[in-house]
Protein backbone atom coordinates (compact mmCIF):
# COMPACT_ATOMS: atom_id res chain seq x y z
CA UNK A 1 0.00 0.00 0.00
CA UNK A 2 1.59 3.40 -1.15
CA UNK A 3 0.27 6.57 1.08
CA UNK A 4 0.55 9.78 -0.58
CA UNK A 5 0.93 12.96 0.76
CA UNK A 6 -2.02 15.52 -0.04
CA UNK A 7 0.13 18.98 -0.76
CA UNK A 8 -3.10 20.86 -1.05
CA UNK A 9 -4.22 19.63 2.17
CA UNK A 10 -1.36 20.50 4.07
CA UNK A 11 -1.35 23.67 2.44
CA UNK A 12 -4.66 24.41 2.96
CA UNK A 13 -4.04 23.27 6.75
CA UNK A 14 -1.12 25.80 6.61
CA UNK A 15 -3.13 28.78 5.53
CA UNK A 16 -6.10 27.78 7.67
CA UNK A 17 -7.08 31.05 10.02
CA UNK A 18 -4.97 32.96 8.50
CA UNK A 19 -4.48 36.45 7.12
CA UNK A 20 -2.14 37.71 4.27
CA UNK A 21 -1.04 41.49 3.21
CA UNK A 22 1.05 42.03 0.45
CA UNK A 23 3.45 45.03 0.80
CA UNK A 24 4.91 47.14 -2.31
CA UNK A 25 7.99 49.03 -0.78
CA UNK A 26 11.01 48.71 -2.07
CA UNK A 27 13.70 49.53 0.46
CA UNK A 28 15.87 46.59 2.35
CA UNK A 29 14.32 43.65 4.32
CA UNK A 30 16.06 44.55 7.59
CA UNK A 31 15.46 48.34 6.88
CA UNK A 32 11.50 47.64 7.10
CA UNK A 33 11.87 45.69 9.91
CA UNK A 34 13.23 48.39 11.90
CA UNK A 35 10.41 50.38 10.61
CA UNK A 36 7.76 48.13 11.89
CA UNK A 37 9.31 47.52 15.25
CA UNK A 38 9.76 51.39 15.63
CA UNK A 39 6.86 52.60 14.55
CA UNK A 40 3.82 49.73 15.28
CA UNK A 41 5.81 47.87 18.51
CA UNK A 42 6.57 44.70 16.49
CA UNK A 43 9.80 42.85 17.18
CA UNK A 44 10.08 41.21 14.04
CA UNK A 45 13.42 39.00 13.86
CA UNK A 46 15.14 36.88 11.15
CA UNK A 47 14.29 33.43 11.67
CA UNK A 48 17.10 31.78 9.45
CA UNK A 49 15.56 27.97 10.86
CA UNK A 50 12.35 28.79 8.05
CA UNK A 51 13.67 30.76 5.63
CA UNK A 52 12.50 29.33 2.28
CA UNK A 53 14.73 27.61 0.27
CA UNK A 54 13.71 27.01 -3.25
CA UNK A 55 15.00 25.36 -6.50
CA UNK A 56 14.45 26.22 -10.09
CA UNK A 57 16.31 25.82 -13.13
CA UNK A 58 19.22 24.23 -11.37
CA UNK A 59 19.59 27.22 -9.34
CA UNK A 60 18.70 27.76 -5.60
CA UNK A 61 16.77 31.04 -4.11
CA UNK A 62 16.56 31.72 -0.81
CA UNK A 63 14.13 33.93 0.71
CA UNK A 64 14.33 35.59 4.20
CA UNK A 65 11.20 35.08 6.61
CA UNK A 66 11.36 37.29 9.67
CA UNK A 67 9.01 36.85 12.84
CA UNK A 68 7.05 38.90 15.44
CA UNK A 69 5.01 37.14 18.27
CA UNK A 70 2.63 38.69 20.66
CA UNK A 71 2.78 38.90 23.69
CA UNK A 72 0.01 36.86 25.43
CA UNK A 73 -1.95 35.26 22.34
CA UNK A 74 -0.74 32.39 19.69
CA UNK A 75 -0.64 34.87 16.63
CA UNK A 76 2.45 35.28 15.74
CA UNK A 77 3.35 37.63 12.62
CA UNK A 78 5.65 36.24 9.56
CA UNK A 79 7.08 38.75 7.10
CA UNK A 80 8.09 37.28 4.11
CA UNK A 81 10.58 38.72 1.87
CA UNK A 82 8.88 38.21 -1.89
CA UNK A 83 12.47 38.71 -4.35
CA UNK A 84 15.62 36.83 -4.64
CA UNK A 85 18.29 36.99 -6.98
CA UNK A 86 15.54 37.94 -9.98
CA UNK A 87 12.96 35.38 -8.94
CA UNK A 88 9.95 35.35 -6.67
CA UNK A 89 8.22 33.56 -4.03
CA UNK A 90 4.52 34.01 -5.06
CA UNK A 91 5.42 35.20 -8.85
CA UNK A 92 1.67 35.80 -9.24
CA UNK A 93 2.53 38.93 -6.97
CA UNK A 94 5.61 40.31 -8.88
CA UNK A 95 4.57 43.79 -7.48
CA UNK A 96 4.64 43.07 -3.81
CA UNK A 97 8.17 43.19 -2.24
CA UNK A 98 6.63 41.78 1.23
CA UNK A 99 4.08 39.65 2.06
CA UNK A 100 3.18 39.74 5.87
CA UNK A 101 1.13 36.22 7.19
CA UNK A 102 -0.53 36.70 10.41
CA UNK A 103 -1.14 32.69 11.99
CA UNK A 104 -1.54 31.14 14.73
CA UNK A 105 -4.96 32.94 16.34
CA UNK A 106 -7.91 34.60 14.63
CA UNK A 107 -7.29 38.18 13.25
CA UNK A 108 -10.52 39.92 13.07
CA UNK A 109 -11.43 42.86 10.31
CA UNK A 110 -11.02 45.83 12.88
CA UNK A 111 -7.24 44.51 14.00
CA UNK A 112 -6.07 43.52 10.00
CA UNK A 113 -7.48 47.39 9.13
CA UNK A 114 -5.25 48.84 11.62
CA UNK A 115 -2.04 46.65 10.19
CA UNK A 116 -2.83 48.13 6.82
CA UNK A 117 -3.40 51.81 7.67
CA UNK A 118 -0.48 51.72 10.07
CA UNK A 119 2.28 49.88 7.53
CA UNK A 120 0.86 52.52 4.99
CA UNK A 121 1.54 55.34 7.34
CA UNK A 122 5.55 54.13 6.90
CA UNK A 123 8.28 55.84 4.48
CA UNK A 124 8.39 54.20 1.44
CA UNK A 125 5.61 51.92 1.43
CA UNK A 126 3.58 52.24 -1.50
CA UNK A 127 1.04 50.35 -1.34
CA UNK A 128 -0.81 47.41 1.32
CA UNK A 129 -3.40 45.41 0.12
CA UNK A 130 -4.92 41.89 1.74
CA UNK A 131 -4.54 38.60 -0.47
CA UNK A 132 -7.15 36.36 -0.46
CA UNK A 133 -6.60 32.40 -0.43
CA UNK A 134 -7.93 32.12 -4.23
CA UNK A 135 -5.71 35.10 -5.25
CA UNK A 136 -2.69 32.64 -4.26
CA UNK A 137 -1.65 29.88 -6.79
CA UNK A 138 2.21 28.93 -5.23
CA UNK A 139 0.85 29.05 -2.06
CA UNK A 140 3.07 25.60 -0.93
CA UNK A 141 6.17 27.76 -1.80
CA UNK A 142 5.19 30.07 1.48
CA UNK A 143 4.85 27.13 3.89
CA UNK A 144 7.91 26.38 6.05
Amino acid sequence: MKLRLNVDELNDDFFEETRLLGITAPVKNYQFCLQLNNHLGYDFRLNADIEIHLRKKDRSYYFSVYQSVEPNSFLTHYLYHNQYDGEYLLPEFKHMDFLWLMKGDLVDDEKCEWIKQAVRSINGVQLVAELTNEQIRNKGNMVF
